[in-house]
């Protein structure tokens, strides 16, 4: 008796190894917490075709828009942790967005399983060309001689436009009054108009006006030069000591995914983040591809939530 009943547990044990090592053998569907046409959505599109490849089934991406990615995050952690559904998200989804929602319905590593980290997005620290500053040395002793006097703007009130500015503010001492817009066009529109003067923005868009001198970008807030701007140093060249604040794209699924799925997608990633195209594309549209297996990646996430929760809390932004 004992013998049959062991060997009906080795027969469960093979067929769940079995359909955990056909993993994936139907569609896989990306869910984006922002309409179609965005930065999230563009990284999607990049990666998708490539892995499909590694896969071998079909990647659907599905626009859960709403709440600041919020209706998307709910989708995907009520979903069945398969691995047949994933989230793209990005810094404000999750480790913005669980300081700045009080009653949020998820916690970041509670209710998800982290694939993969994808890719790291630096700002620019810009200012109007009018501003008599030539470095961020001298923008900040500029500041800090007219207290109040200088504006910043943002997409809006606790999005990362907001709070690196407001990070930069504590590094540093200054008194800047926010102005926030509702987006980014609008703001860099007053920006580069004088309305306010000083900004940051992500890389491709600032790169752009400052080639044509609609803006000066005084430094990039990672570690590292940006290609895009190889003349303009980093917050840390310029003497803020420990200054880099990036954001990140990363894929997640479901709570409790089983590890061998989770490794499974997590080396399709890295294989996708391996292609000389895929890489080159990435950073033409303004983000370093940045890899993190599943591990790693948890690790970043448990590290970034307090840092932002502390530049929430700072800055005193609430959406609820």
């Amino acid at each position: 008796m004992q013998s049959w009943k062991t060997a009906a547990v080795l027969l469960l044990a093979g067929l769940a190894t079995a359909a955990h090592a056909a993993f994936p053998d139907k569609p896989i569907r990306v869910v984006i917490g922002f309409p179609a046409g965005g930065p999230l959505d563009q990284h999607a599109r990049l990666l998708s075709e490539r892995l499909q490849a590694v896969l071998g089934q079909p990647i659907i991406i599905d626009y859960k828009s709403g709440a600041g990615g919020t209706v998307g995050a709910q989708e995907v952690m009520k979903a069945p942790a398969d691995g047949y559904t994933l989230m793209l998200a990005n810094t404000g989804v999750m480790v913005i967005n669980p300081a700045l929602y009080s009653k949020l319905p998820y916690q970041t590593l509670r209710d998800f399983t982290p694939i993969a980290r994808t890719a790291m997005q630096p700002l620019a620290l810009l200012v109007n060309p009018q501003v008599p500053a030539k470095s961020l040395q001298e923008f900040v002793a500029y500041a800090r001689s007219r207290p109040g006097q200088v504006n910043y703007g943002s997409a809006g009130n606790g999005g990362i436009s907001h709070l690196v500015p407001e990070m930069f503010k504590s590094a540093t001492g200054l008194f800047m009054v926010h102005i926030p817009y509702r987006g980014s066009a609008p703001a860099f529109t007053d920006l580069m108009a004088g309305q306010v003067q000083f900004m940051a923005e992500s890389i491709p868009q600032a790169a752009a006006y400052h080639k044509q001198g609609k803006v000066k970008a005084l430094a990039v807030t990672s570690r590292e030069r940006n290609p895009a701007l190889p003349d303009v140093p980093t917050v840390m060249e310029s003497g803020i000591k420990d200054f880099e604040v990036v954001g990140f794209y990363g894929f997640l699924a479901p709570a409790n995914l089983p590890r061998d799925v989770t490794a499974r997608l997590s080396d399709a990633f890295r294989q996708v983040l391996a292609t000389p195209e895929v890489r080159n594309r990435m950073i033409a549209q303004g983000a370093d591809p940045a890899f993190l297996g599943a591990d790693d990646f948890a690790r970043s996430l448990a590290a970034e939530l307090p840092r932002w929760a502390d530049a929430v809390k700072k800055s005193g932004a609430r959406m609820d």
